[in-house]
This record gives structure tokens, C-alpha cells and sequence, in this order.
């Protein structure tokens, strides 16, 4: 519980992002999580290839299961928000259990995001699956697979360089200190290695004053996150998770460098015909407009201590955020 609230606590918000876990961590409710994955396995592909009897072993023997679920809000704005919550916290959460030695293997598998699975397990009406966390000690790290440079999916409008009002003896925002911060918040999870990003750097002239019309406040400049529009469902919500998991790498990162984030969606990234105007095309969505060189954020607001609703099996807790 202390990993997940120190995760928690390390997602910054402005809003009230609604998101609760489904914990299995007793022998019991492991068995229980087994037989429900199994049931929906059996009528799966994966299940004709692989002895269920030995998936189920591996799901037993796995220390911890983590489902988390975010809220689906009343817009898409809203929904996005719940669930991009609930990714970076995930993110932030593999990364607090690799320090301690702990590994992590984020499930979406289409099996288990049946309605009768989802329902077996306590997910809601009105609620967004967003993974199972399988978490346990490992006998050897995986060695990491190569990634693509943000210099290679980087896109720069009106400008580059030292950015206006930064002195460029103080080596504060520029091009080069961004794209070191993305090469390694690029190391986020995703699926197939697809990596299904792409970055519109907003320096100044008429572009970036539009933006920061939409945006007011002391940023130098924005970071335009573009993610990869699937026309399949699942595949669409893994490439939004993976593009939020990066969105929490940079933050996370960027708190070591002299220039601040903040994260922001606002409403006209919903809106097609303003998004071409910074050259996103058909086929892909802005996961989020970052703020940058702005006044560094201050320190997040305490979480409060997770209210357990419901004791069964399968644990059930809800988190959120206290605003003093």
C-alpha cells in the first residue's frame, strides 16, 4: 500500500482524477484471479496454445496482482484524464518496485477485458479498465530492447534553440535539454514496441502564441505529445496508456532540470481542424499539451489515506487526492 500512495503522490494534477485498485495478494483471492482468467482464456487463441493449467500455476505463484480501474468521466476530456492518472501512476509505480527489486508485467490482454471477466473481478458500470499489474521478485533483469530518438520523431515550429526570455549561459530550456529529458522518458512500456509517439515542439511566433492563448500562463514554450489514432479499440488504449507512461517519464525526469512541466489538456485538442493547424494529421490525437520553462510546480498536495470501500477476496481500495 505504501508503494501504490508513494506512486500516487508522484502524479501531478490540478483536478480530482478518479481511479481505485483491485488488489489480490492472498493465496485465496490469487486462486480466485486464476480460475476467472482462465475461464475467458479457454474460449481465447492463447488458450489453444498454451496449457491453461500452466498459466494458472504461474498466476498463483505470482506474489501480487494489481487491477486498476479509472473512472469514465462525463466527456472525453474527463475520461482521458481518469485514465491518464491511472496509467502514470501504474508507470510511476513499476518504476518505485524496480528500485526495491520488484518486477511488474502490465496485462491488457484481450481476454481479460471481457465484460463477464470484468465483472467477475469488480469493475463497475461506468468504469475504464486499464491493466492488471502482476507483480513479484525476479531472478534476472530483462535486458532492454533499443528505442527510437526523439530526434527522430521531432518536430520543431517556429524555432529552435535557446528559447526567447531563457539566457543561454544558464543552459536552462532548450532543444537539447528537452530531447535528453524524452530519450529517456521514451523508455516507457509499450506494446510490440510500437513506440506511438511523436513531438511538435512550440518555440514562438503565431503557433506557439495560439497555444499559449489556450494556455495562459509563464511557459517559454510547449510540447506537443502526439499519439497514434488505432482503429482497433484495444490497440488504441494501449497506445494511449504507453504515451501517457512516457508523458510520466519526462515529468519525473524533468524535475532534475532548471525548467518546469505541467501537463494539460485543453479542450481544443479535441478538435480536429485546430489540431492541423500544429500538423497532426488524420490518424493521430495530441495526448497532451506540456507547458514548459514555466515557473517549477510545486510539490503535490498530500495523497490522502486510500479508503477501503469493500473487503473480500479480491481487496478493493480507492485513492484520490486531498486538496488543502
Amino acid at each position: 500500500m505504501a508503494l501504490i500512495n508513494e506512486a500516487a503522490e508522484l502524479y501531478e494534477s490540478e483536478g480530482t482524477p478518479q481511479w481505485r485498485c483491485i488488489y489480490a495478494g492472498t493465496p485465496e483471492s490469487r486462486e480466485r484471479l486464476a480460475d476467472y482468467m482462465m475461464a475467458k482464456m479457454l474460449d481465447s487463441r492463447l488458450g489453444k496454445l498454451v496449457p491453461t493449467k500452466l498459466i494458472a500455476k504461474r498466476v498463483t505463484d505470482i506474489p501480487a496482482h494489481l487491477i486498476v480501474v479509472a473512472e469514465s468521466g462525463a466527456d472525453q476530456r474527463q475520461s482521458d484524464e481518469n485514465y491518464a492518472a491511472a496509467c502514470s501512476i501504474m508507470q510511476t509505480l513499476q518504476l518505485l518496485a524496480w528500485e526495491r527489486g520488484l518486477g511488474a508485467l502490465w496485462d491488457t490482454e484481450p481476454f481479460v477485458q471481457s465484460e463477464s471477466f470484468l465483472a467477475r473481478i469488480g469493475v463497475r458500470q461506468g468504469e475504464r479498465f486499464v491493466g492488471i499489474l502482476h507483480m513479484g521478485y525476479f531472478d534476472k533483469a530483462p535486458k532492454g530492447r533499443k528505442r527510437t530518438p526523439a530526434e527522430q520523431k521531432w518536430t520543431v515550429l517556429l524555432g529552435s534553440g535557446v528559447l526567447p526570455g531563457i539566457p543561454s549561459d544558464a543552459a536552462a530550456l532548450s532543444e537539447r535539454s528537452i530531447l535528453e529529458t524524452l530519450n529517456g522518458a521514451v523508455w516507457a512500456p509499450n506494446d510490440g514496441l510500437r513506440e506511438p509517439w511523436r513531438f511538435i515542439f512550440v518555440t514562438g511566433g503565431e503557433s506557439g502564441g495560439n497555444v499559449r492563448a489556450s494556455l495562459p500562463g509563464s511557459a517559454k514554450a510547449h510540447l506537443l505529445v502526439v499519439a497514434k489514432e488505432e482503429s482497433d479499440p484495444h490497440k488504441r488504449e494501449e497506445v494511449y496508456a504507453a504515451v501517457c507512461c512516457l508523458i510520466q517519464n519526462f515529468e519525473l525526469l524533468a524535475k532534475s532540470k532548471p525548467w518546469g512541466v505541467r501537463r494539460t489538456r485543453p479542450e481544443w485538442i479535441y478538435d480536429p481542424q485546430q489540431c492541423r493547424h500544429y500538423g497532426v494529421e488524420p490518424g493521430e490525437r495530441i495526448a497532451a499539451v506540456l507547458e514548459l520553462g514555466g515557473e517549477k510546480a510545486h510539490p503535490p498536495a498530500k495523497l490522502a489515506v486510500p479508503r477501503v470501500i469493500r473487503f473480500e477476496l479480491l481487496i478493493t481500495c480507492r485513492f484520490s487526492r486531498r486538496r488543502n
